[in-house]
């Protein structure tokens, strides 16, 4: 099977508009699925994913991902139908419940029931779609004092892909009940099936049969051996050491699941004590191997072969180039590699 392989545009360059569309592009004729845009603290995704679905035909548009304390579940449907009708019908809705640093230091407001509050998004979010008044009971969104307001507009589709980035057990087991797709990351090719699997069979244990088969989209690193190992130390020392504090912190605990137990609180110890570089060092070119797309063609090709065997059907990547001609370099060679 070849994967279906998907661009991330990284966060902190989604003002470079013409340049993205350049990527995008690129993308298209190479025959990649998708382009990504995902929100943290930046530019709001929806308006970048408008703008490459303006300047494309095929590549699919998704965000990755969207923020859900920030938007109602009816903004949230709206505004995805709208960007599914502008794209044609190549918008895919990626959302999670980041985590309290960004939800609260952010947004300013309070990081509760994030896998109560996912499951009951989905639900609305299909429910508007539909086309169906919008009469919902749930324990954090109720909709019923006045049910009796449906979309007024038409153009999109009812069955809008929604994927869920999740990695807590629960979250996960939720993801894979309801969503059309899981987005984790990192994804050991080694330790991720052992982890995730019993959450996953739980989870689609309870599927209906009117969704179709869960897609499985973890997000990784491709870089070459010059550059991919720092990019890859940089952005997991700082995931696994400060995204979150001492005391919740997501991604953590998921390298701790994997088995580097050690190395994960020392990450966390040297990186919230202001040594980053240290921290950088400490990260293990194992987990990396594992987690990441790092080498020449023959070694993408390796990897690729990995992330199906350990589950994937997509994958989410961004690629570690120093400029831009490495990138379509690395782009080149990784499509053929999925050849």
């Amino acid at each position: 099977m070849t994967l279906r392989i998907g661009i991330e545009i990284n966060y902190t360059e989604v003002q470079n508009r013409e340049d993205n569309v350049r990527l995008a592009r690129e993308a298209e004729d190479l025959g990649y699925d998708a382009i990504w845009c995902s929100e943290v603290y930046t530019y709001d995704a929806f308006t970048t994913l408008t703008h490459l679905a303006c300047n494309t035909s095929t590549l699919k548009v998704g965000t990755n991902i969207a923020q859900l304390y920030a938007r109602t579940p009816s903004l949230l449907a709206t505004t995805s139908a709208s960007l599914d009708q502008i794209s044609g019908g190549r918008f895919i809705l990626g959302i999670g419940a980041s985590g309290p640093q960004v939800i609260e230091g952010w947004h300013g407001v309070a990081y509760d029931r994030p896998v109560t509050r996912t499951r009951e998004i989905i639900e609305i979010c299909r429910l508007i779609w539909s086309g169906e008044r919008l009469n919902y009971a749930g324990q954090v969104y109720d909709l019923t004092k006045h049910p009796k307001m449906k979309i007024l507009n038409s153009g999109h589709r009812s069955d809008i892909p929604i994927f869920v980035a999740s990695l807590g057990p629960k979250n996960v087991e939720m993801s894979a009940e309801l969503a059309d797709g899981w987005l984790p990351y990192p994804y050991s090719t080694a330790r991720g099936p052992e982890v995730f699997g019993p959450s996953l069979e739980a989870g689609l244990a309870k599927r209906s049969p009117d969704l179709p088969p869960l897609r499985l989209a973890p997000f990784t690193f491709v870089g070459d051996e010059q550059h991919g190992y720092d990019a890859a130390r940089m952005v997991l020392a700082l995931y696994i050491g400060g995204m979150g504090s001492r005391e919740q912190n997501f991604y953590n605990r998921l390298a701790q699941r994997y088995g580097f137990v050690e190395e994960a609180r020392l990450i966390q110890d040297l990186y919230l004590g202001g040594d980053k570089a240290a921290a950088m060092a400490a990260v293990p070119e194992t987990l990396i191997d594992e987690v990441s797309i790092i080498g020449d063609e023959a070694r993408m090709k390796d990897r690729l072969q990995a992330f199906e065997a350990a589950g994937a059907t997509d994958l989410v990547v961004a690629f570690m180039a120093p400029d831009a001609g490495s990138r379509s370099q690395m782009m080149t060679a990784l499509a053929r590699a999925n050849g």
